[in-house]
Formats: structure tokens, C-alpha cells, sequence
């Protein structure tokens, strides 16, 4: 069976179709293109804002136009993650997505089903001439992964809506009522290189096969930081070997577990045996540490070209320092809710090298003085390293609202439907509805769901099939009956 067979064909051949279009965060002029020709010849008012959203607007069903006006949302982007040896180029490449079993899932790559399926879902809706509903409107947002710009740059008046429907979470029969906020953390500095000692051999240490993922939804399940991990290695390789830093890089999304990262080294010649031993012993003992969580975790030194400069000793230190210093993980729980994540960060991307240094971190919270009180405490750490420090991005979470009457219709209609209650929860994790409800004046009454994804921001992402028939049927089954 195709994918865009699968049922409800009305979600799938969509998804499918999105597929078929490279849309990595910062990169959205094809999808942008392809769903206003999609509105156009769908028949339904669409058009792209400043800011590079999508919208559309359904009027209602004959005598249905005083029903409350509905807003669908998602977001048009995908967080463009990949094997080390995966050839896949997002900028040009369709998603390879294939089924295996119950899942739907891709070859090396990010599959895009965050937030791909809310958007298939948008335009399954929008097409669909059986519906009576009331007044809809959708918006479909630009680089929510990279910083919620599209989000942000929503001007006052383009929704008319006041009922905000966010398809924008991954597990089925979850109705999302708040999320946490959060605040970018970038450390930075420069410095004076210097040339390597003489009678050493340069080495390019490779670190990957860690599984990464989504640093909200994942961050609780302890899974290895790769900038992490390779700060342990370069500690020891400084000890033991005397090892010079020339190059690192790891990570490249602000939003996602680093799942591999590489350095290129010096080291003394005499000491070749004494990195390899090194590698081995850390590759063993992190497989072990993580023996539950990650598997195949590997660590290799290859022969590398002399760079002709490296950081000073001084400045390596330092820099090795305040990774192994700064706060990776979760920081604390919500008192009240002892197993939900409150506060966590995470350590996105490294980059070192000719003569700068430069520290990605994603700090999340419900909490603003606790996001605020992370964010000062990472600053605190690289300021001891000679950084600078800049906080940018910074959002407050979606405080919830027990009392929402969407709420209530959507737990009515999700008994109906299943015979079962939904679960209501505050996700760990950025969502755009507080961010939109303030663009649009406030007052806006908001619930997040969506079918069920598993490590979404990885190459491990993947959908279970058969969530998708209960997500949209929910989503039906709102927008027909309405919210009082």
C-alpha cells in the first residue's frame, strides 16, 4: 500500500504531497509556493503575510454563519535532521517516507510528520465541501522550529477567529491546555589562535549514532548530548594526551538533542596510542552509561590535516570548562505535577573554530522566573570562560485554563467519539498559542493535539498509523459541532 492510500485518504494523500516539497525551517519558499497554488485550486481564499504565513479563511455552511469562528494551526516547517552518512539534501530532495508495520517512517532523515500532519489535517478541512461548519480560518506558520518567527510576526487582524485549534502535538487522545516557554542562550567569544606545537599529528575524532530528539518531549528520558559527551572526551584527551582543540562542531538546530559532533585535535606523535586507547575506553563506558537509552554510540579517530592554528591552551580550557559547567537536561519538575518537566536546557550546538567560539543553548520553562533564573545561570558559567553572553527569542509559556469551554466540547466530543476520557495535560515544549493569542489581542480560547509521533527532531521520527483516523475525527468533529 502507498501512503497516500492509507486511511483517512483525505489527511494522507496530503501528507504524502507535503513530502514531495523540501520546506527545512528557514527554507520555506517551495512550500510557501506550493500551498497557495494548493488553496487556489482548491477553491479557498489563501494568502501569505508578512511574516511568511499561509492563511485561509472557509465561510460557514449556510445558517451556521453566528457559530463562533474556528482557527486551525499548524506550522509549515520541519526540523532538517539526518544520519551522518544519510546523502539527503533537504534544500532540494523529497522525504523519502516509507510504511513499516503500524508507522510510517523515512530513510536517515527527519520525516517531517511535526508538523506535516497538522497541516495535511488544515487542508483535508479546507477541501472538504461535506463539512457544515461555522466560520474557519487556518493558519499555517513559518519557522516555528528555528524561533517561532512566523508566530511573532503575526500582525493584529489578519485572524478573526477567537478559538484557536493547535495540531501541533504528538500523542493521540492528549488535550494540551499549556506549554512551557522559553529563551535562546547564546555564548560567544573570540580569540587569538596559535600555530601547533611541532612533532604533533593532527586527528579528527567523530562522535555520532546517538538518538537525539526533540529537546521538550525528549529531554526528561536522559538521552546523550553529543557536545556533552564530546567535552568528556576532550577533558581526558587534554590529561592524557596534552591534546590541542583546532576544530568542534556539534549540532545544528537550537530545538534538538545533538545527536553526533566531531573536533579536529593535535596531539604529540609519541601519543597515538594513548588517543586510541582513550576513544575505546570512552566509547565502551558511554555505551554502558547509556546502556537502556542509546545503543551504538561510536567514537573514532581518523587521521586528519595539520590545521595551521588552534586555540590557546588557556582558551581550549576554558572552553572544555564550560561545557562540562553549564547545565544540560532537566532542571526541575512542576511542584505540583512531580512528573512533568518545569525547567531544562539544552546544550543545541557547539562550533569552534578560526579564532571563535560560539554556544547554542534552548533553555524551556512554565515557570518565567525559573526560565529566567536557568538562562542567568548558564550566563553566570560562560561568563567565567571569557563569553559573552546574549539571551534573544524569549516567549512566556500558555497558562492553562481548566474553565475553557473548548476544552469542554472537546472532551465531550472525544467521549462520544471513543467511548473514553482524554487525558488533559501542559506540555514541555514550545507551542505557538500563547504567542498568536497575544498577537491577536488576547482572549483567545486554545487546545493543542495531534496524532501520535515518537522522536520527532531526529532521523528516528516516525508516525503511528493508526492514531491518525481518531486525530482527525476529532478534528471533524469539532469543527461540525462548534464551541458554545
Amino acid at each position: 500500500m502507498k501512503i497516500e492510500e492509507l486511511s483517512p485518504v483525505a489527511v494522507w494523500k496530503n501528507f504524502h504531497a507535503l513530502t514531495q516539497v523540501p520546506r527545512p525551517s528557514g527554507h520555506l519558499e517551495k512550500i510557501q509556493a506550493f500551498l497557495l497554488q494548493w488553496g487556489k485550486d482548491a477553491g479557498v481564499e489563501t494568502w501569505q503575510d508578512e511574516a511568511g504565513n499561509i492563511l485561509m479563511r472557509k465561510p460557514a455552511t449556510k445558517g451556521l454563519e453566528g457559530r463562533k469562528c474556528l482557527v486551525l494551526q499548524a506550522h509549515m516547517d520541519m526540523v532538517p535532521q539526518k544520519t551522518a552518512d544519510s546523502p539527503h539534501d533537504f534544500l532540494t530532495d523529497p522525504i523519502p517516507a516509507y510504511i513499516d508495520g503500524d508507522w510510517v517512517k523515512t530513510h536517515g532523515t527527519t520525516l517531517g510528520a511535526d508538523d506535516g500532519m497538522g497541516v495535511a489535517a488544515i487542508m483535508a478541512i479546507m477541501e472538504d465541501k461535506s463539512l457544515k461548519h461555522g466560520p474557519l480560518e487556518a493558519l499555517i506558520t513559518a519557522d516555528e522550529e528555528t524561533g517561532m518567527f512566523g508566530a511573532f510576526g503575526l500582525k493584529p487582524g489578519e485572524l478573526q477567529g477567537k478559538v484557536l485549534l493547535n495540531l501541533d502535538s504528538e500523542t493521540e487522545g492528549e488535550l494540551y491546555i499549556g506549554c512551557a516557554g522559553g529563551i535562546d542562550v547564546t555564548a560567544s567569544m573570540q580569540y587569538l589562535e596559535i600555530e601547533p606545537f611541532e612533532n604533533r599529528k593532527a586527528w579528527r575524532v567523530t562522535l555520532k549514532g546517538l538518538r537525539g530528539g526533540h529537546s521538550g518531549l525528549e529531554i526528561s528520558e536522559g538521552r546523550a548530548n553529543a557536545n556533552k559527551l564530546m567535552g568528556r572526551f576532550m577533558r581526558e584527551a587534554v590529561l592524557v594526551c596534552n591534546a590541542g582543540l583546532a576544530e568542534w562542531k556539534g549540532g545544528n538546530m537550537r530545538n534538538a538533542i545533538p545527536r553526533d559532533a566531531y573536533a579536529v585535535i593535535t596531539v604529540p606523535t609519541r601519543s597515538k596510542s594513548k588517543l586510541m586507547k582513550l576513544a575505546e575506553e570512552c566509547q565502551t563506558l558511554w555505551n554502558d552509561e547509556f546502556a537502556t537509552i542509546e545503543s551504538g554510540i561510536t567514537l573514532t579517530v581518523e587521521p586528519a590535516e595539520m590545521p595551521e592554528s588552534e586555540a590557546p591552551e588557556e582558551i581550549r580550557d576554558n572552553l572544555i570548562n564550560a561545557i562540562l559547567g553549564c547545565q544540560n537536561g532537566v532542571m526541575r519538575y512542576i511542584p505540583t505535577i512531580p512528573d512533568t518537566v518545569e525547567t531544562s536546557s539544552n546544550l543545541s550546538i557547539v562550533e569552534i573554530g578560526n579564532g571563535e567560539a560560539t554556544f547554542s543553548l534552548l533553555v524551556r520553562s512554565s515557570c518565567d522566573s525559573m526560565k529566567m533564573f536557568q538562562a542567568i545561570s548558564l550566563k553566570s558559567v560562560f561568563t567565567m570562560a571569557g563569553m559573552k553572553v546574549k539571551f534573544s527569542g524569549s516567549y512566556s509559556g500558555w497558562q492553562p485554563d481548566v474553565d475553557s469551554p473548548l476544552l469542554a466540547a472537546m472532551k465531550e466530543s472525544y467521549r462520544e467519539l471513543f467511548g473514553a476520557d482524554a487525558n488533559v495535560c501542559v506540555v514541555h515544549a514550545g507551542l505557538e498559542c500563547g504567542i498568536i493569542n497575544a498577537a491577536s489581542g488576547g482572549g483567545m480560547d486554545m487546545i493543542s493535539f495531534g496524532p501520535t509521533l515518537m522522536s520527532p527532531h531526529s532521523p528516528d521520527e516516525r508516525v503511528f498509523i493508526p492514531s491518525i483516523p481518531k486525530f482527525y475525527d476529532l478534528v471533524r468533529h469539532v469543527v461540525e459541532q462548534g464551541v458554545k
